[in-house]
């Protein structure tokens, strides 16, 4: 496939969208499903055209929205601006939202990142979300000229500020931005990275919903989950999983794997799930009752689903797109997801 192709000629032909029942339009909304989008093994022109491919496939699909997330300096897999990933995949569809999530908040000034969502959502009025972490890999804080040990200050200090502008209550000079005081009239949900207690009593404080990684263990969620709510806590809480009708891609979660232990403190490895956290099973209604009862006893409203790993196909990622959509999601519709 030529990089020189346009998007038209480089994506399959989908299926017109559908809104089917149960299906949420708020974005991050209680009892939404959502779906995660990464760049494959491609070139850059063919990267922009397949995450355009597989939002309007996940739309057709009945997701209600889609993620894009951030590293930086060719990290595999990830964009350096995951609010302009977001924007391909909403001028590429109709009806699902689309937030950046997450956003890495201590690498940008607040009040740009807050003028960059809320002129967005001008574009794309109630489809835009966004999520926050606080960062985790040095090269991306040295690329942006950061303290890395900076990272946890610099986000706690930053996400109730983000969190209130997002929701019309933005002041200073941040506030008489005209997009930015349309906010008021219609706020923008967010959500705030989180895998331990501390972290969730900070985002309940900030007014943040909760967003757990896709391989943390469904107990220590449930644990996080909870001290949110102990807080005061009131937004969604939201679990990434990963999930694969048919049998498990074994040697590609393996090599994703690999790659989050190269760059994660033994401290976090403690709280993942075995395997990853995979929900796998040639039975799509095994795999939509296994979701249901994570998100469930983890504590959590909503479900974000991942079908990457290092090393899966466009073809393939597409193939499951469409089979979540077609035999898991009714399912967990069904059973009040």
């Amino acid at each position: 496939m030529s990089a020189a192709m346009s998007d038209d000629d480089a994506s399959p032909a989908s299926p017109e969208p559908l809104d089917p029942p149960g299906r949420t339009g708020s974005p991050l909304a209680p009892g939404s499903v959502s779906l995660r989008l990464y760049p494959h093994d491609l070139p850059p022109a063919e990267v922009v055209a397949e995450l355009r491919t597989q939002a309007r496939l996940a739309e057709a699909a009945g997701f209600d929205g889609v993620m894009t997330s951030e590293h930086h300096g060719g990290f595999a897999n990830y964009l350096p601006n995951p609010l302009l990933a977001a924007t391909w995949a909403l001028e590429a569809t109709e009806r699902v939202w689309a937030a950046p999530c997450p956003l890495l908040l201590p690498l940008r000034p607040i009040t740009q990142v807050v003028e960059d969502l809320a002129w967005t959502a001008q574009r794309f009025p109630d489809r835009v979300g966004a999520g926050f972490a606080p960062g985790a890999l040095p090269l991306d804080f040295e690329m942006a000229g950061v303290p890395f040990d900076e990272a946890r200050a610099r986000f706690r200090a930053a996400l109730p500020e983000v969190t209130a502008a997002l929701a019309g209550r933005a002041s200073g000079p941040l506030a008489d931005d005209p997009a930015v005081a349309a906010l008021a009239a219609s706020p923008i949900p967010a959500v705030g990275a989180a895998q331990g207690p501390v972290a969730a009593r900070w985002a309940a404080a900030a007014g943040a919903g909760l967003l757990f990684d896709s391989i943390i263990a469904v107990q220590r969620a449930a644990e996080v989950a909870a001290a949110y709510r102990e807080a005061g806590g009131t937004g969604p809480c939201v679990l990434i999983r990963r999930a694969w009708v048919g049998e498990p891609p074994d040697r590609e979660v393996a090599a994703q794997m690999d790659r989050f232990r190269r760059m994660a403190p033994d401290r976090a490895q403690a709280h993942w799930a075995a395997a990853g956290g995979l929900v796998a099973d040639p039975d799509p209604a095994a795999v939509a009752e296994r979701l249901r009862a994570q998100r469930d006893a983890a504590g959590c409203d909503a479900l974000n689903l991942r079908v990457f790993h290092a090393g899966i196909t466009p073809a393939t990622a597409r193939g499951q797109i469409e089979a979540l959509g077609a035999e898991v999601l009714p399912r967990l519709r069904s059973a009040g997801a």
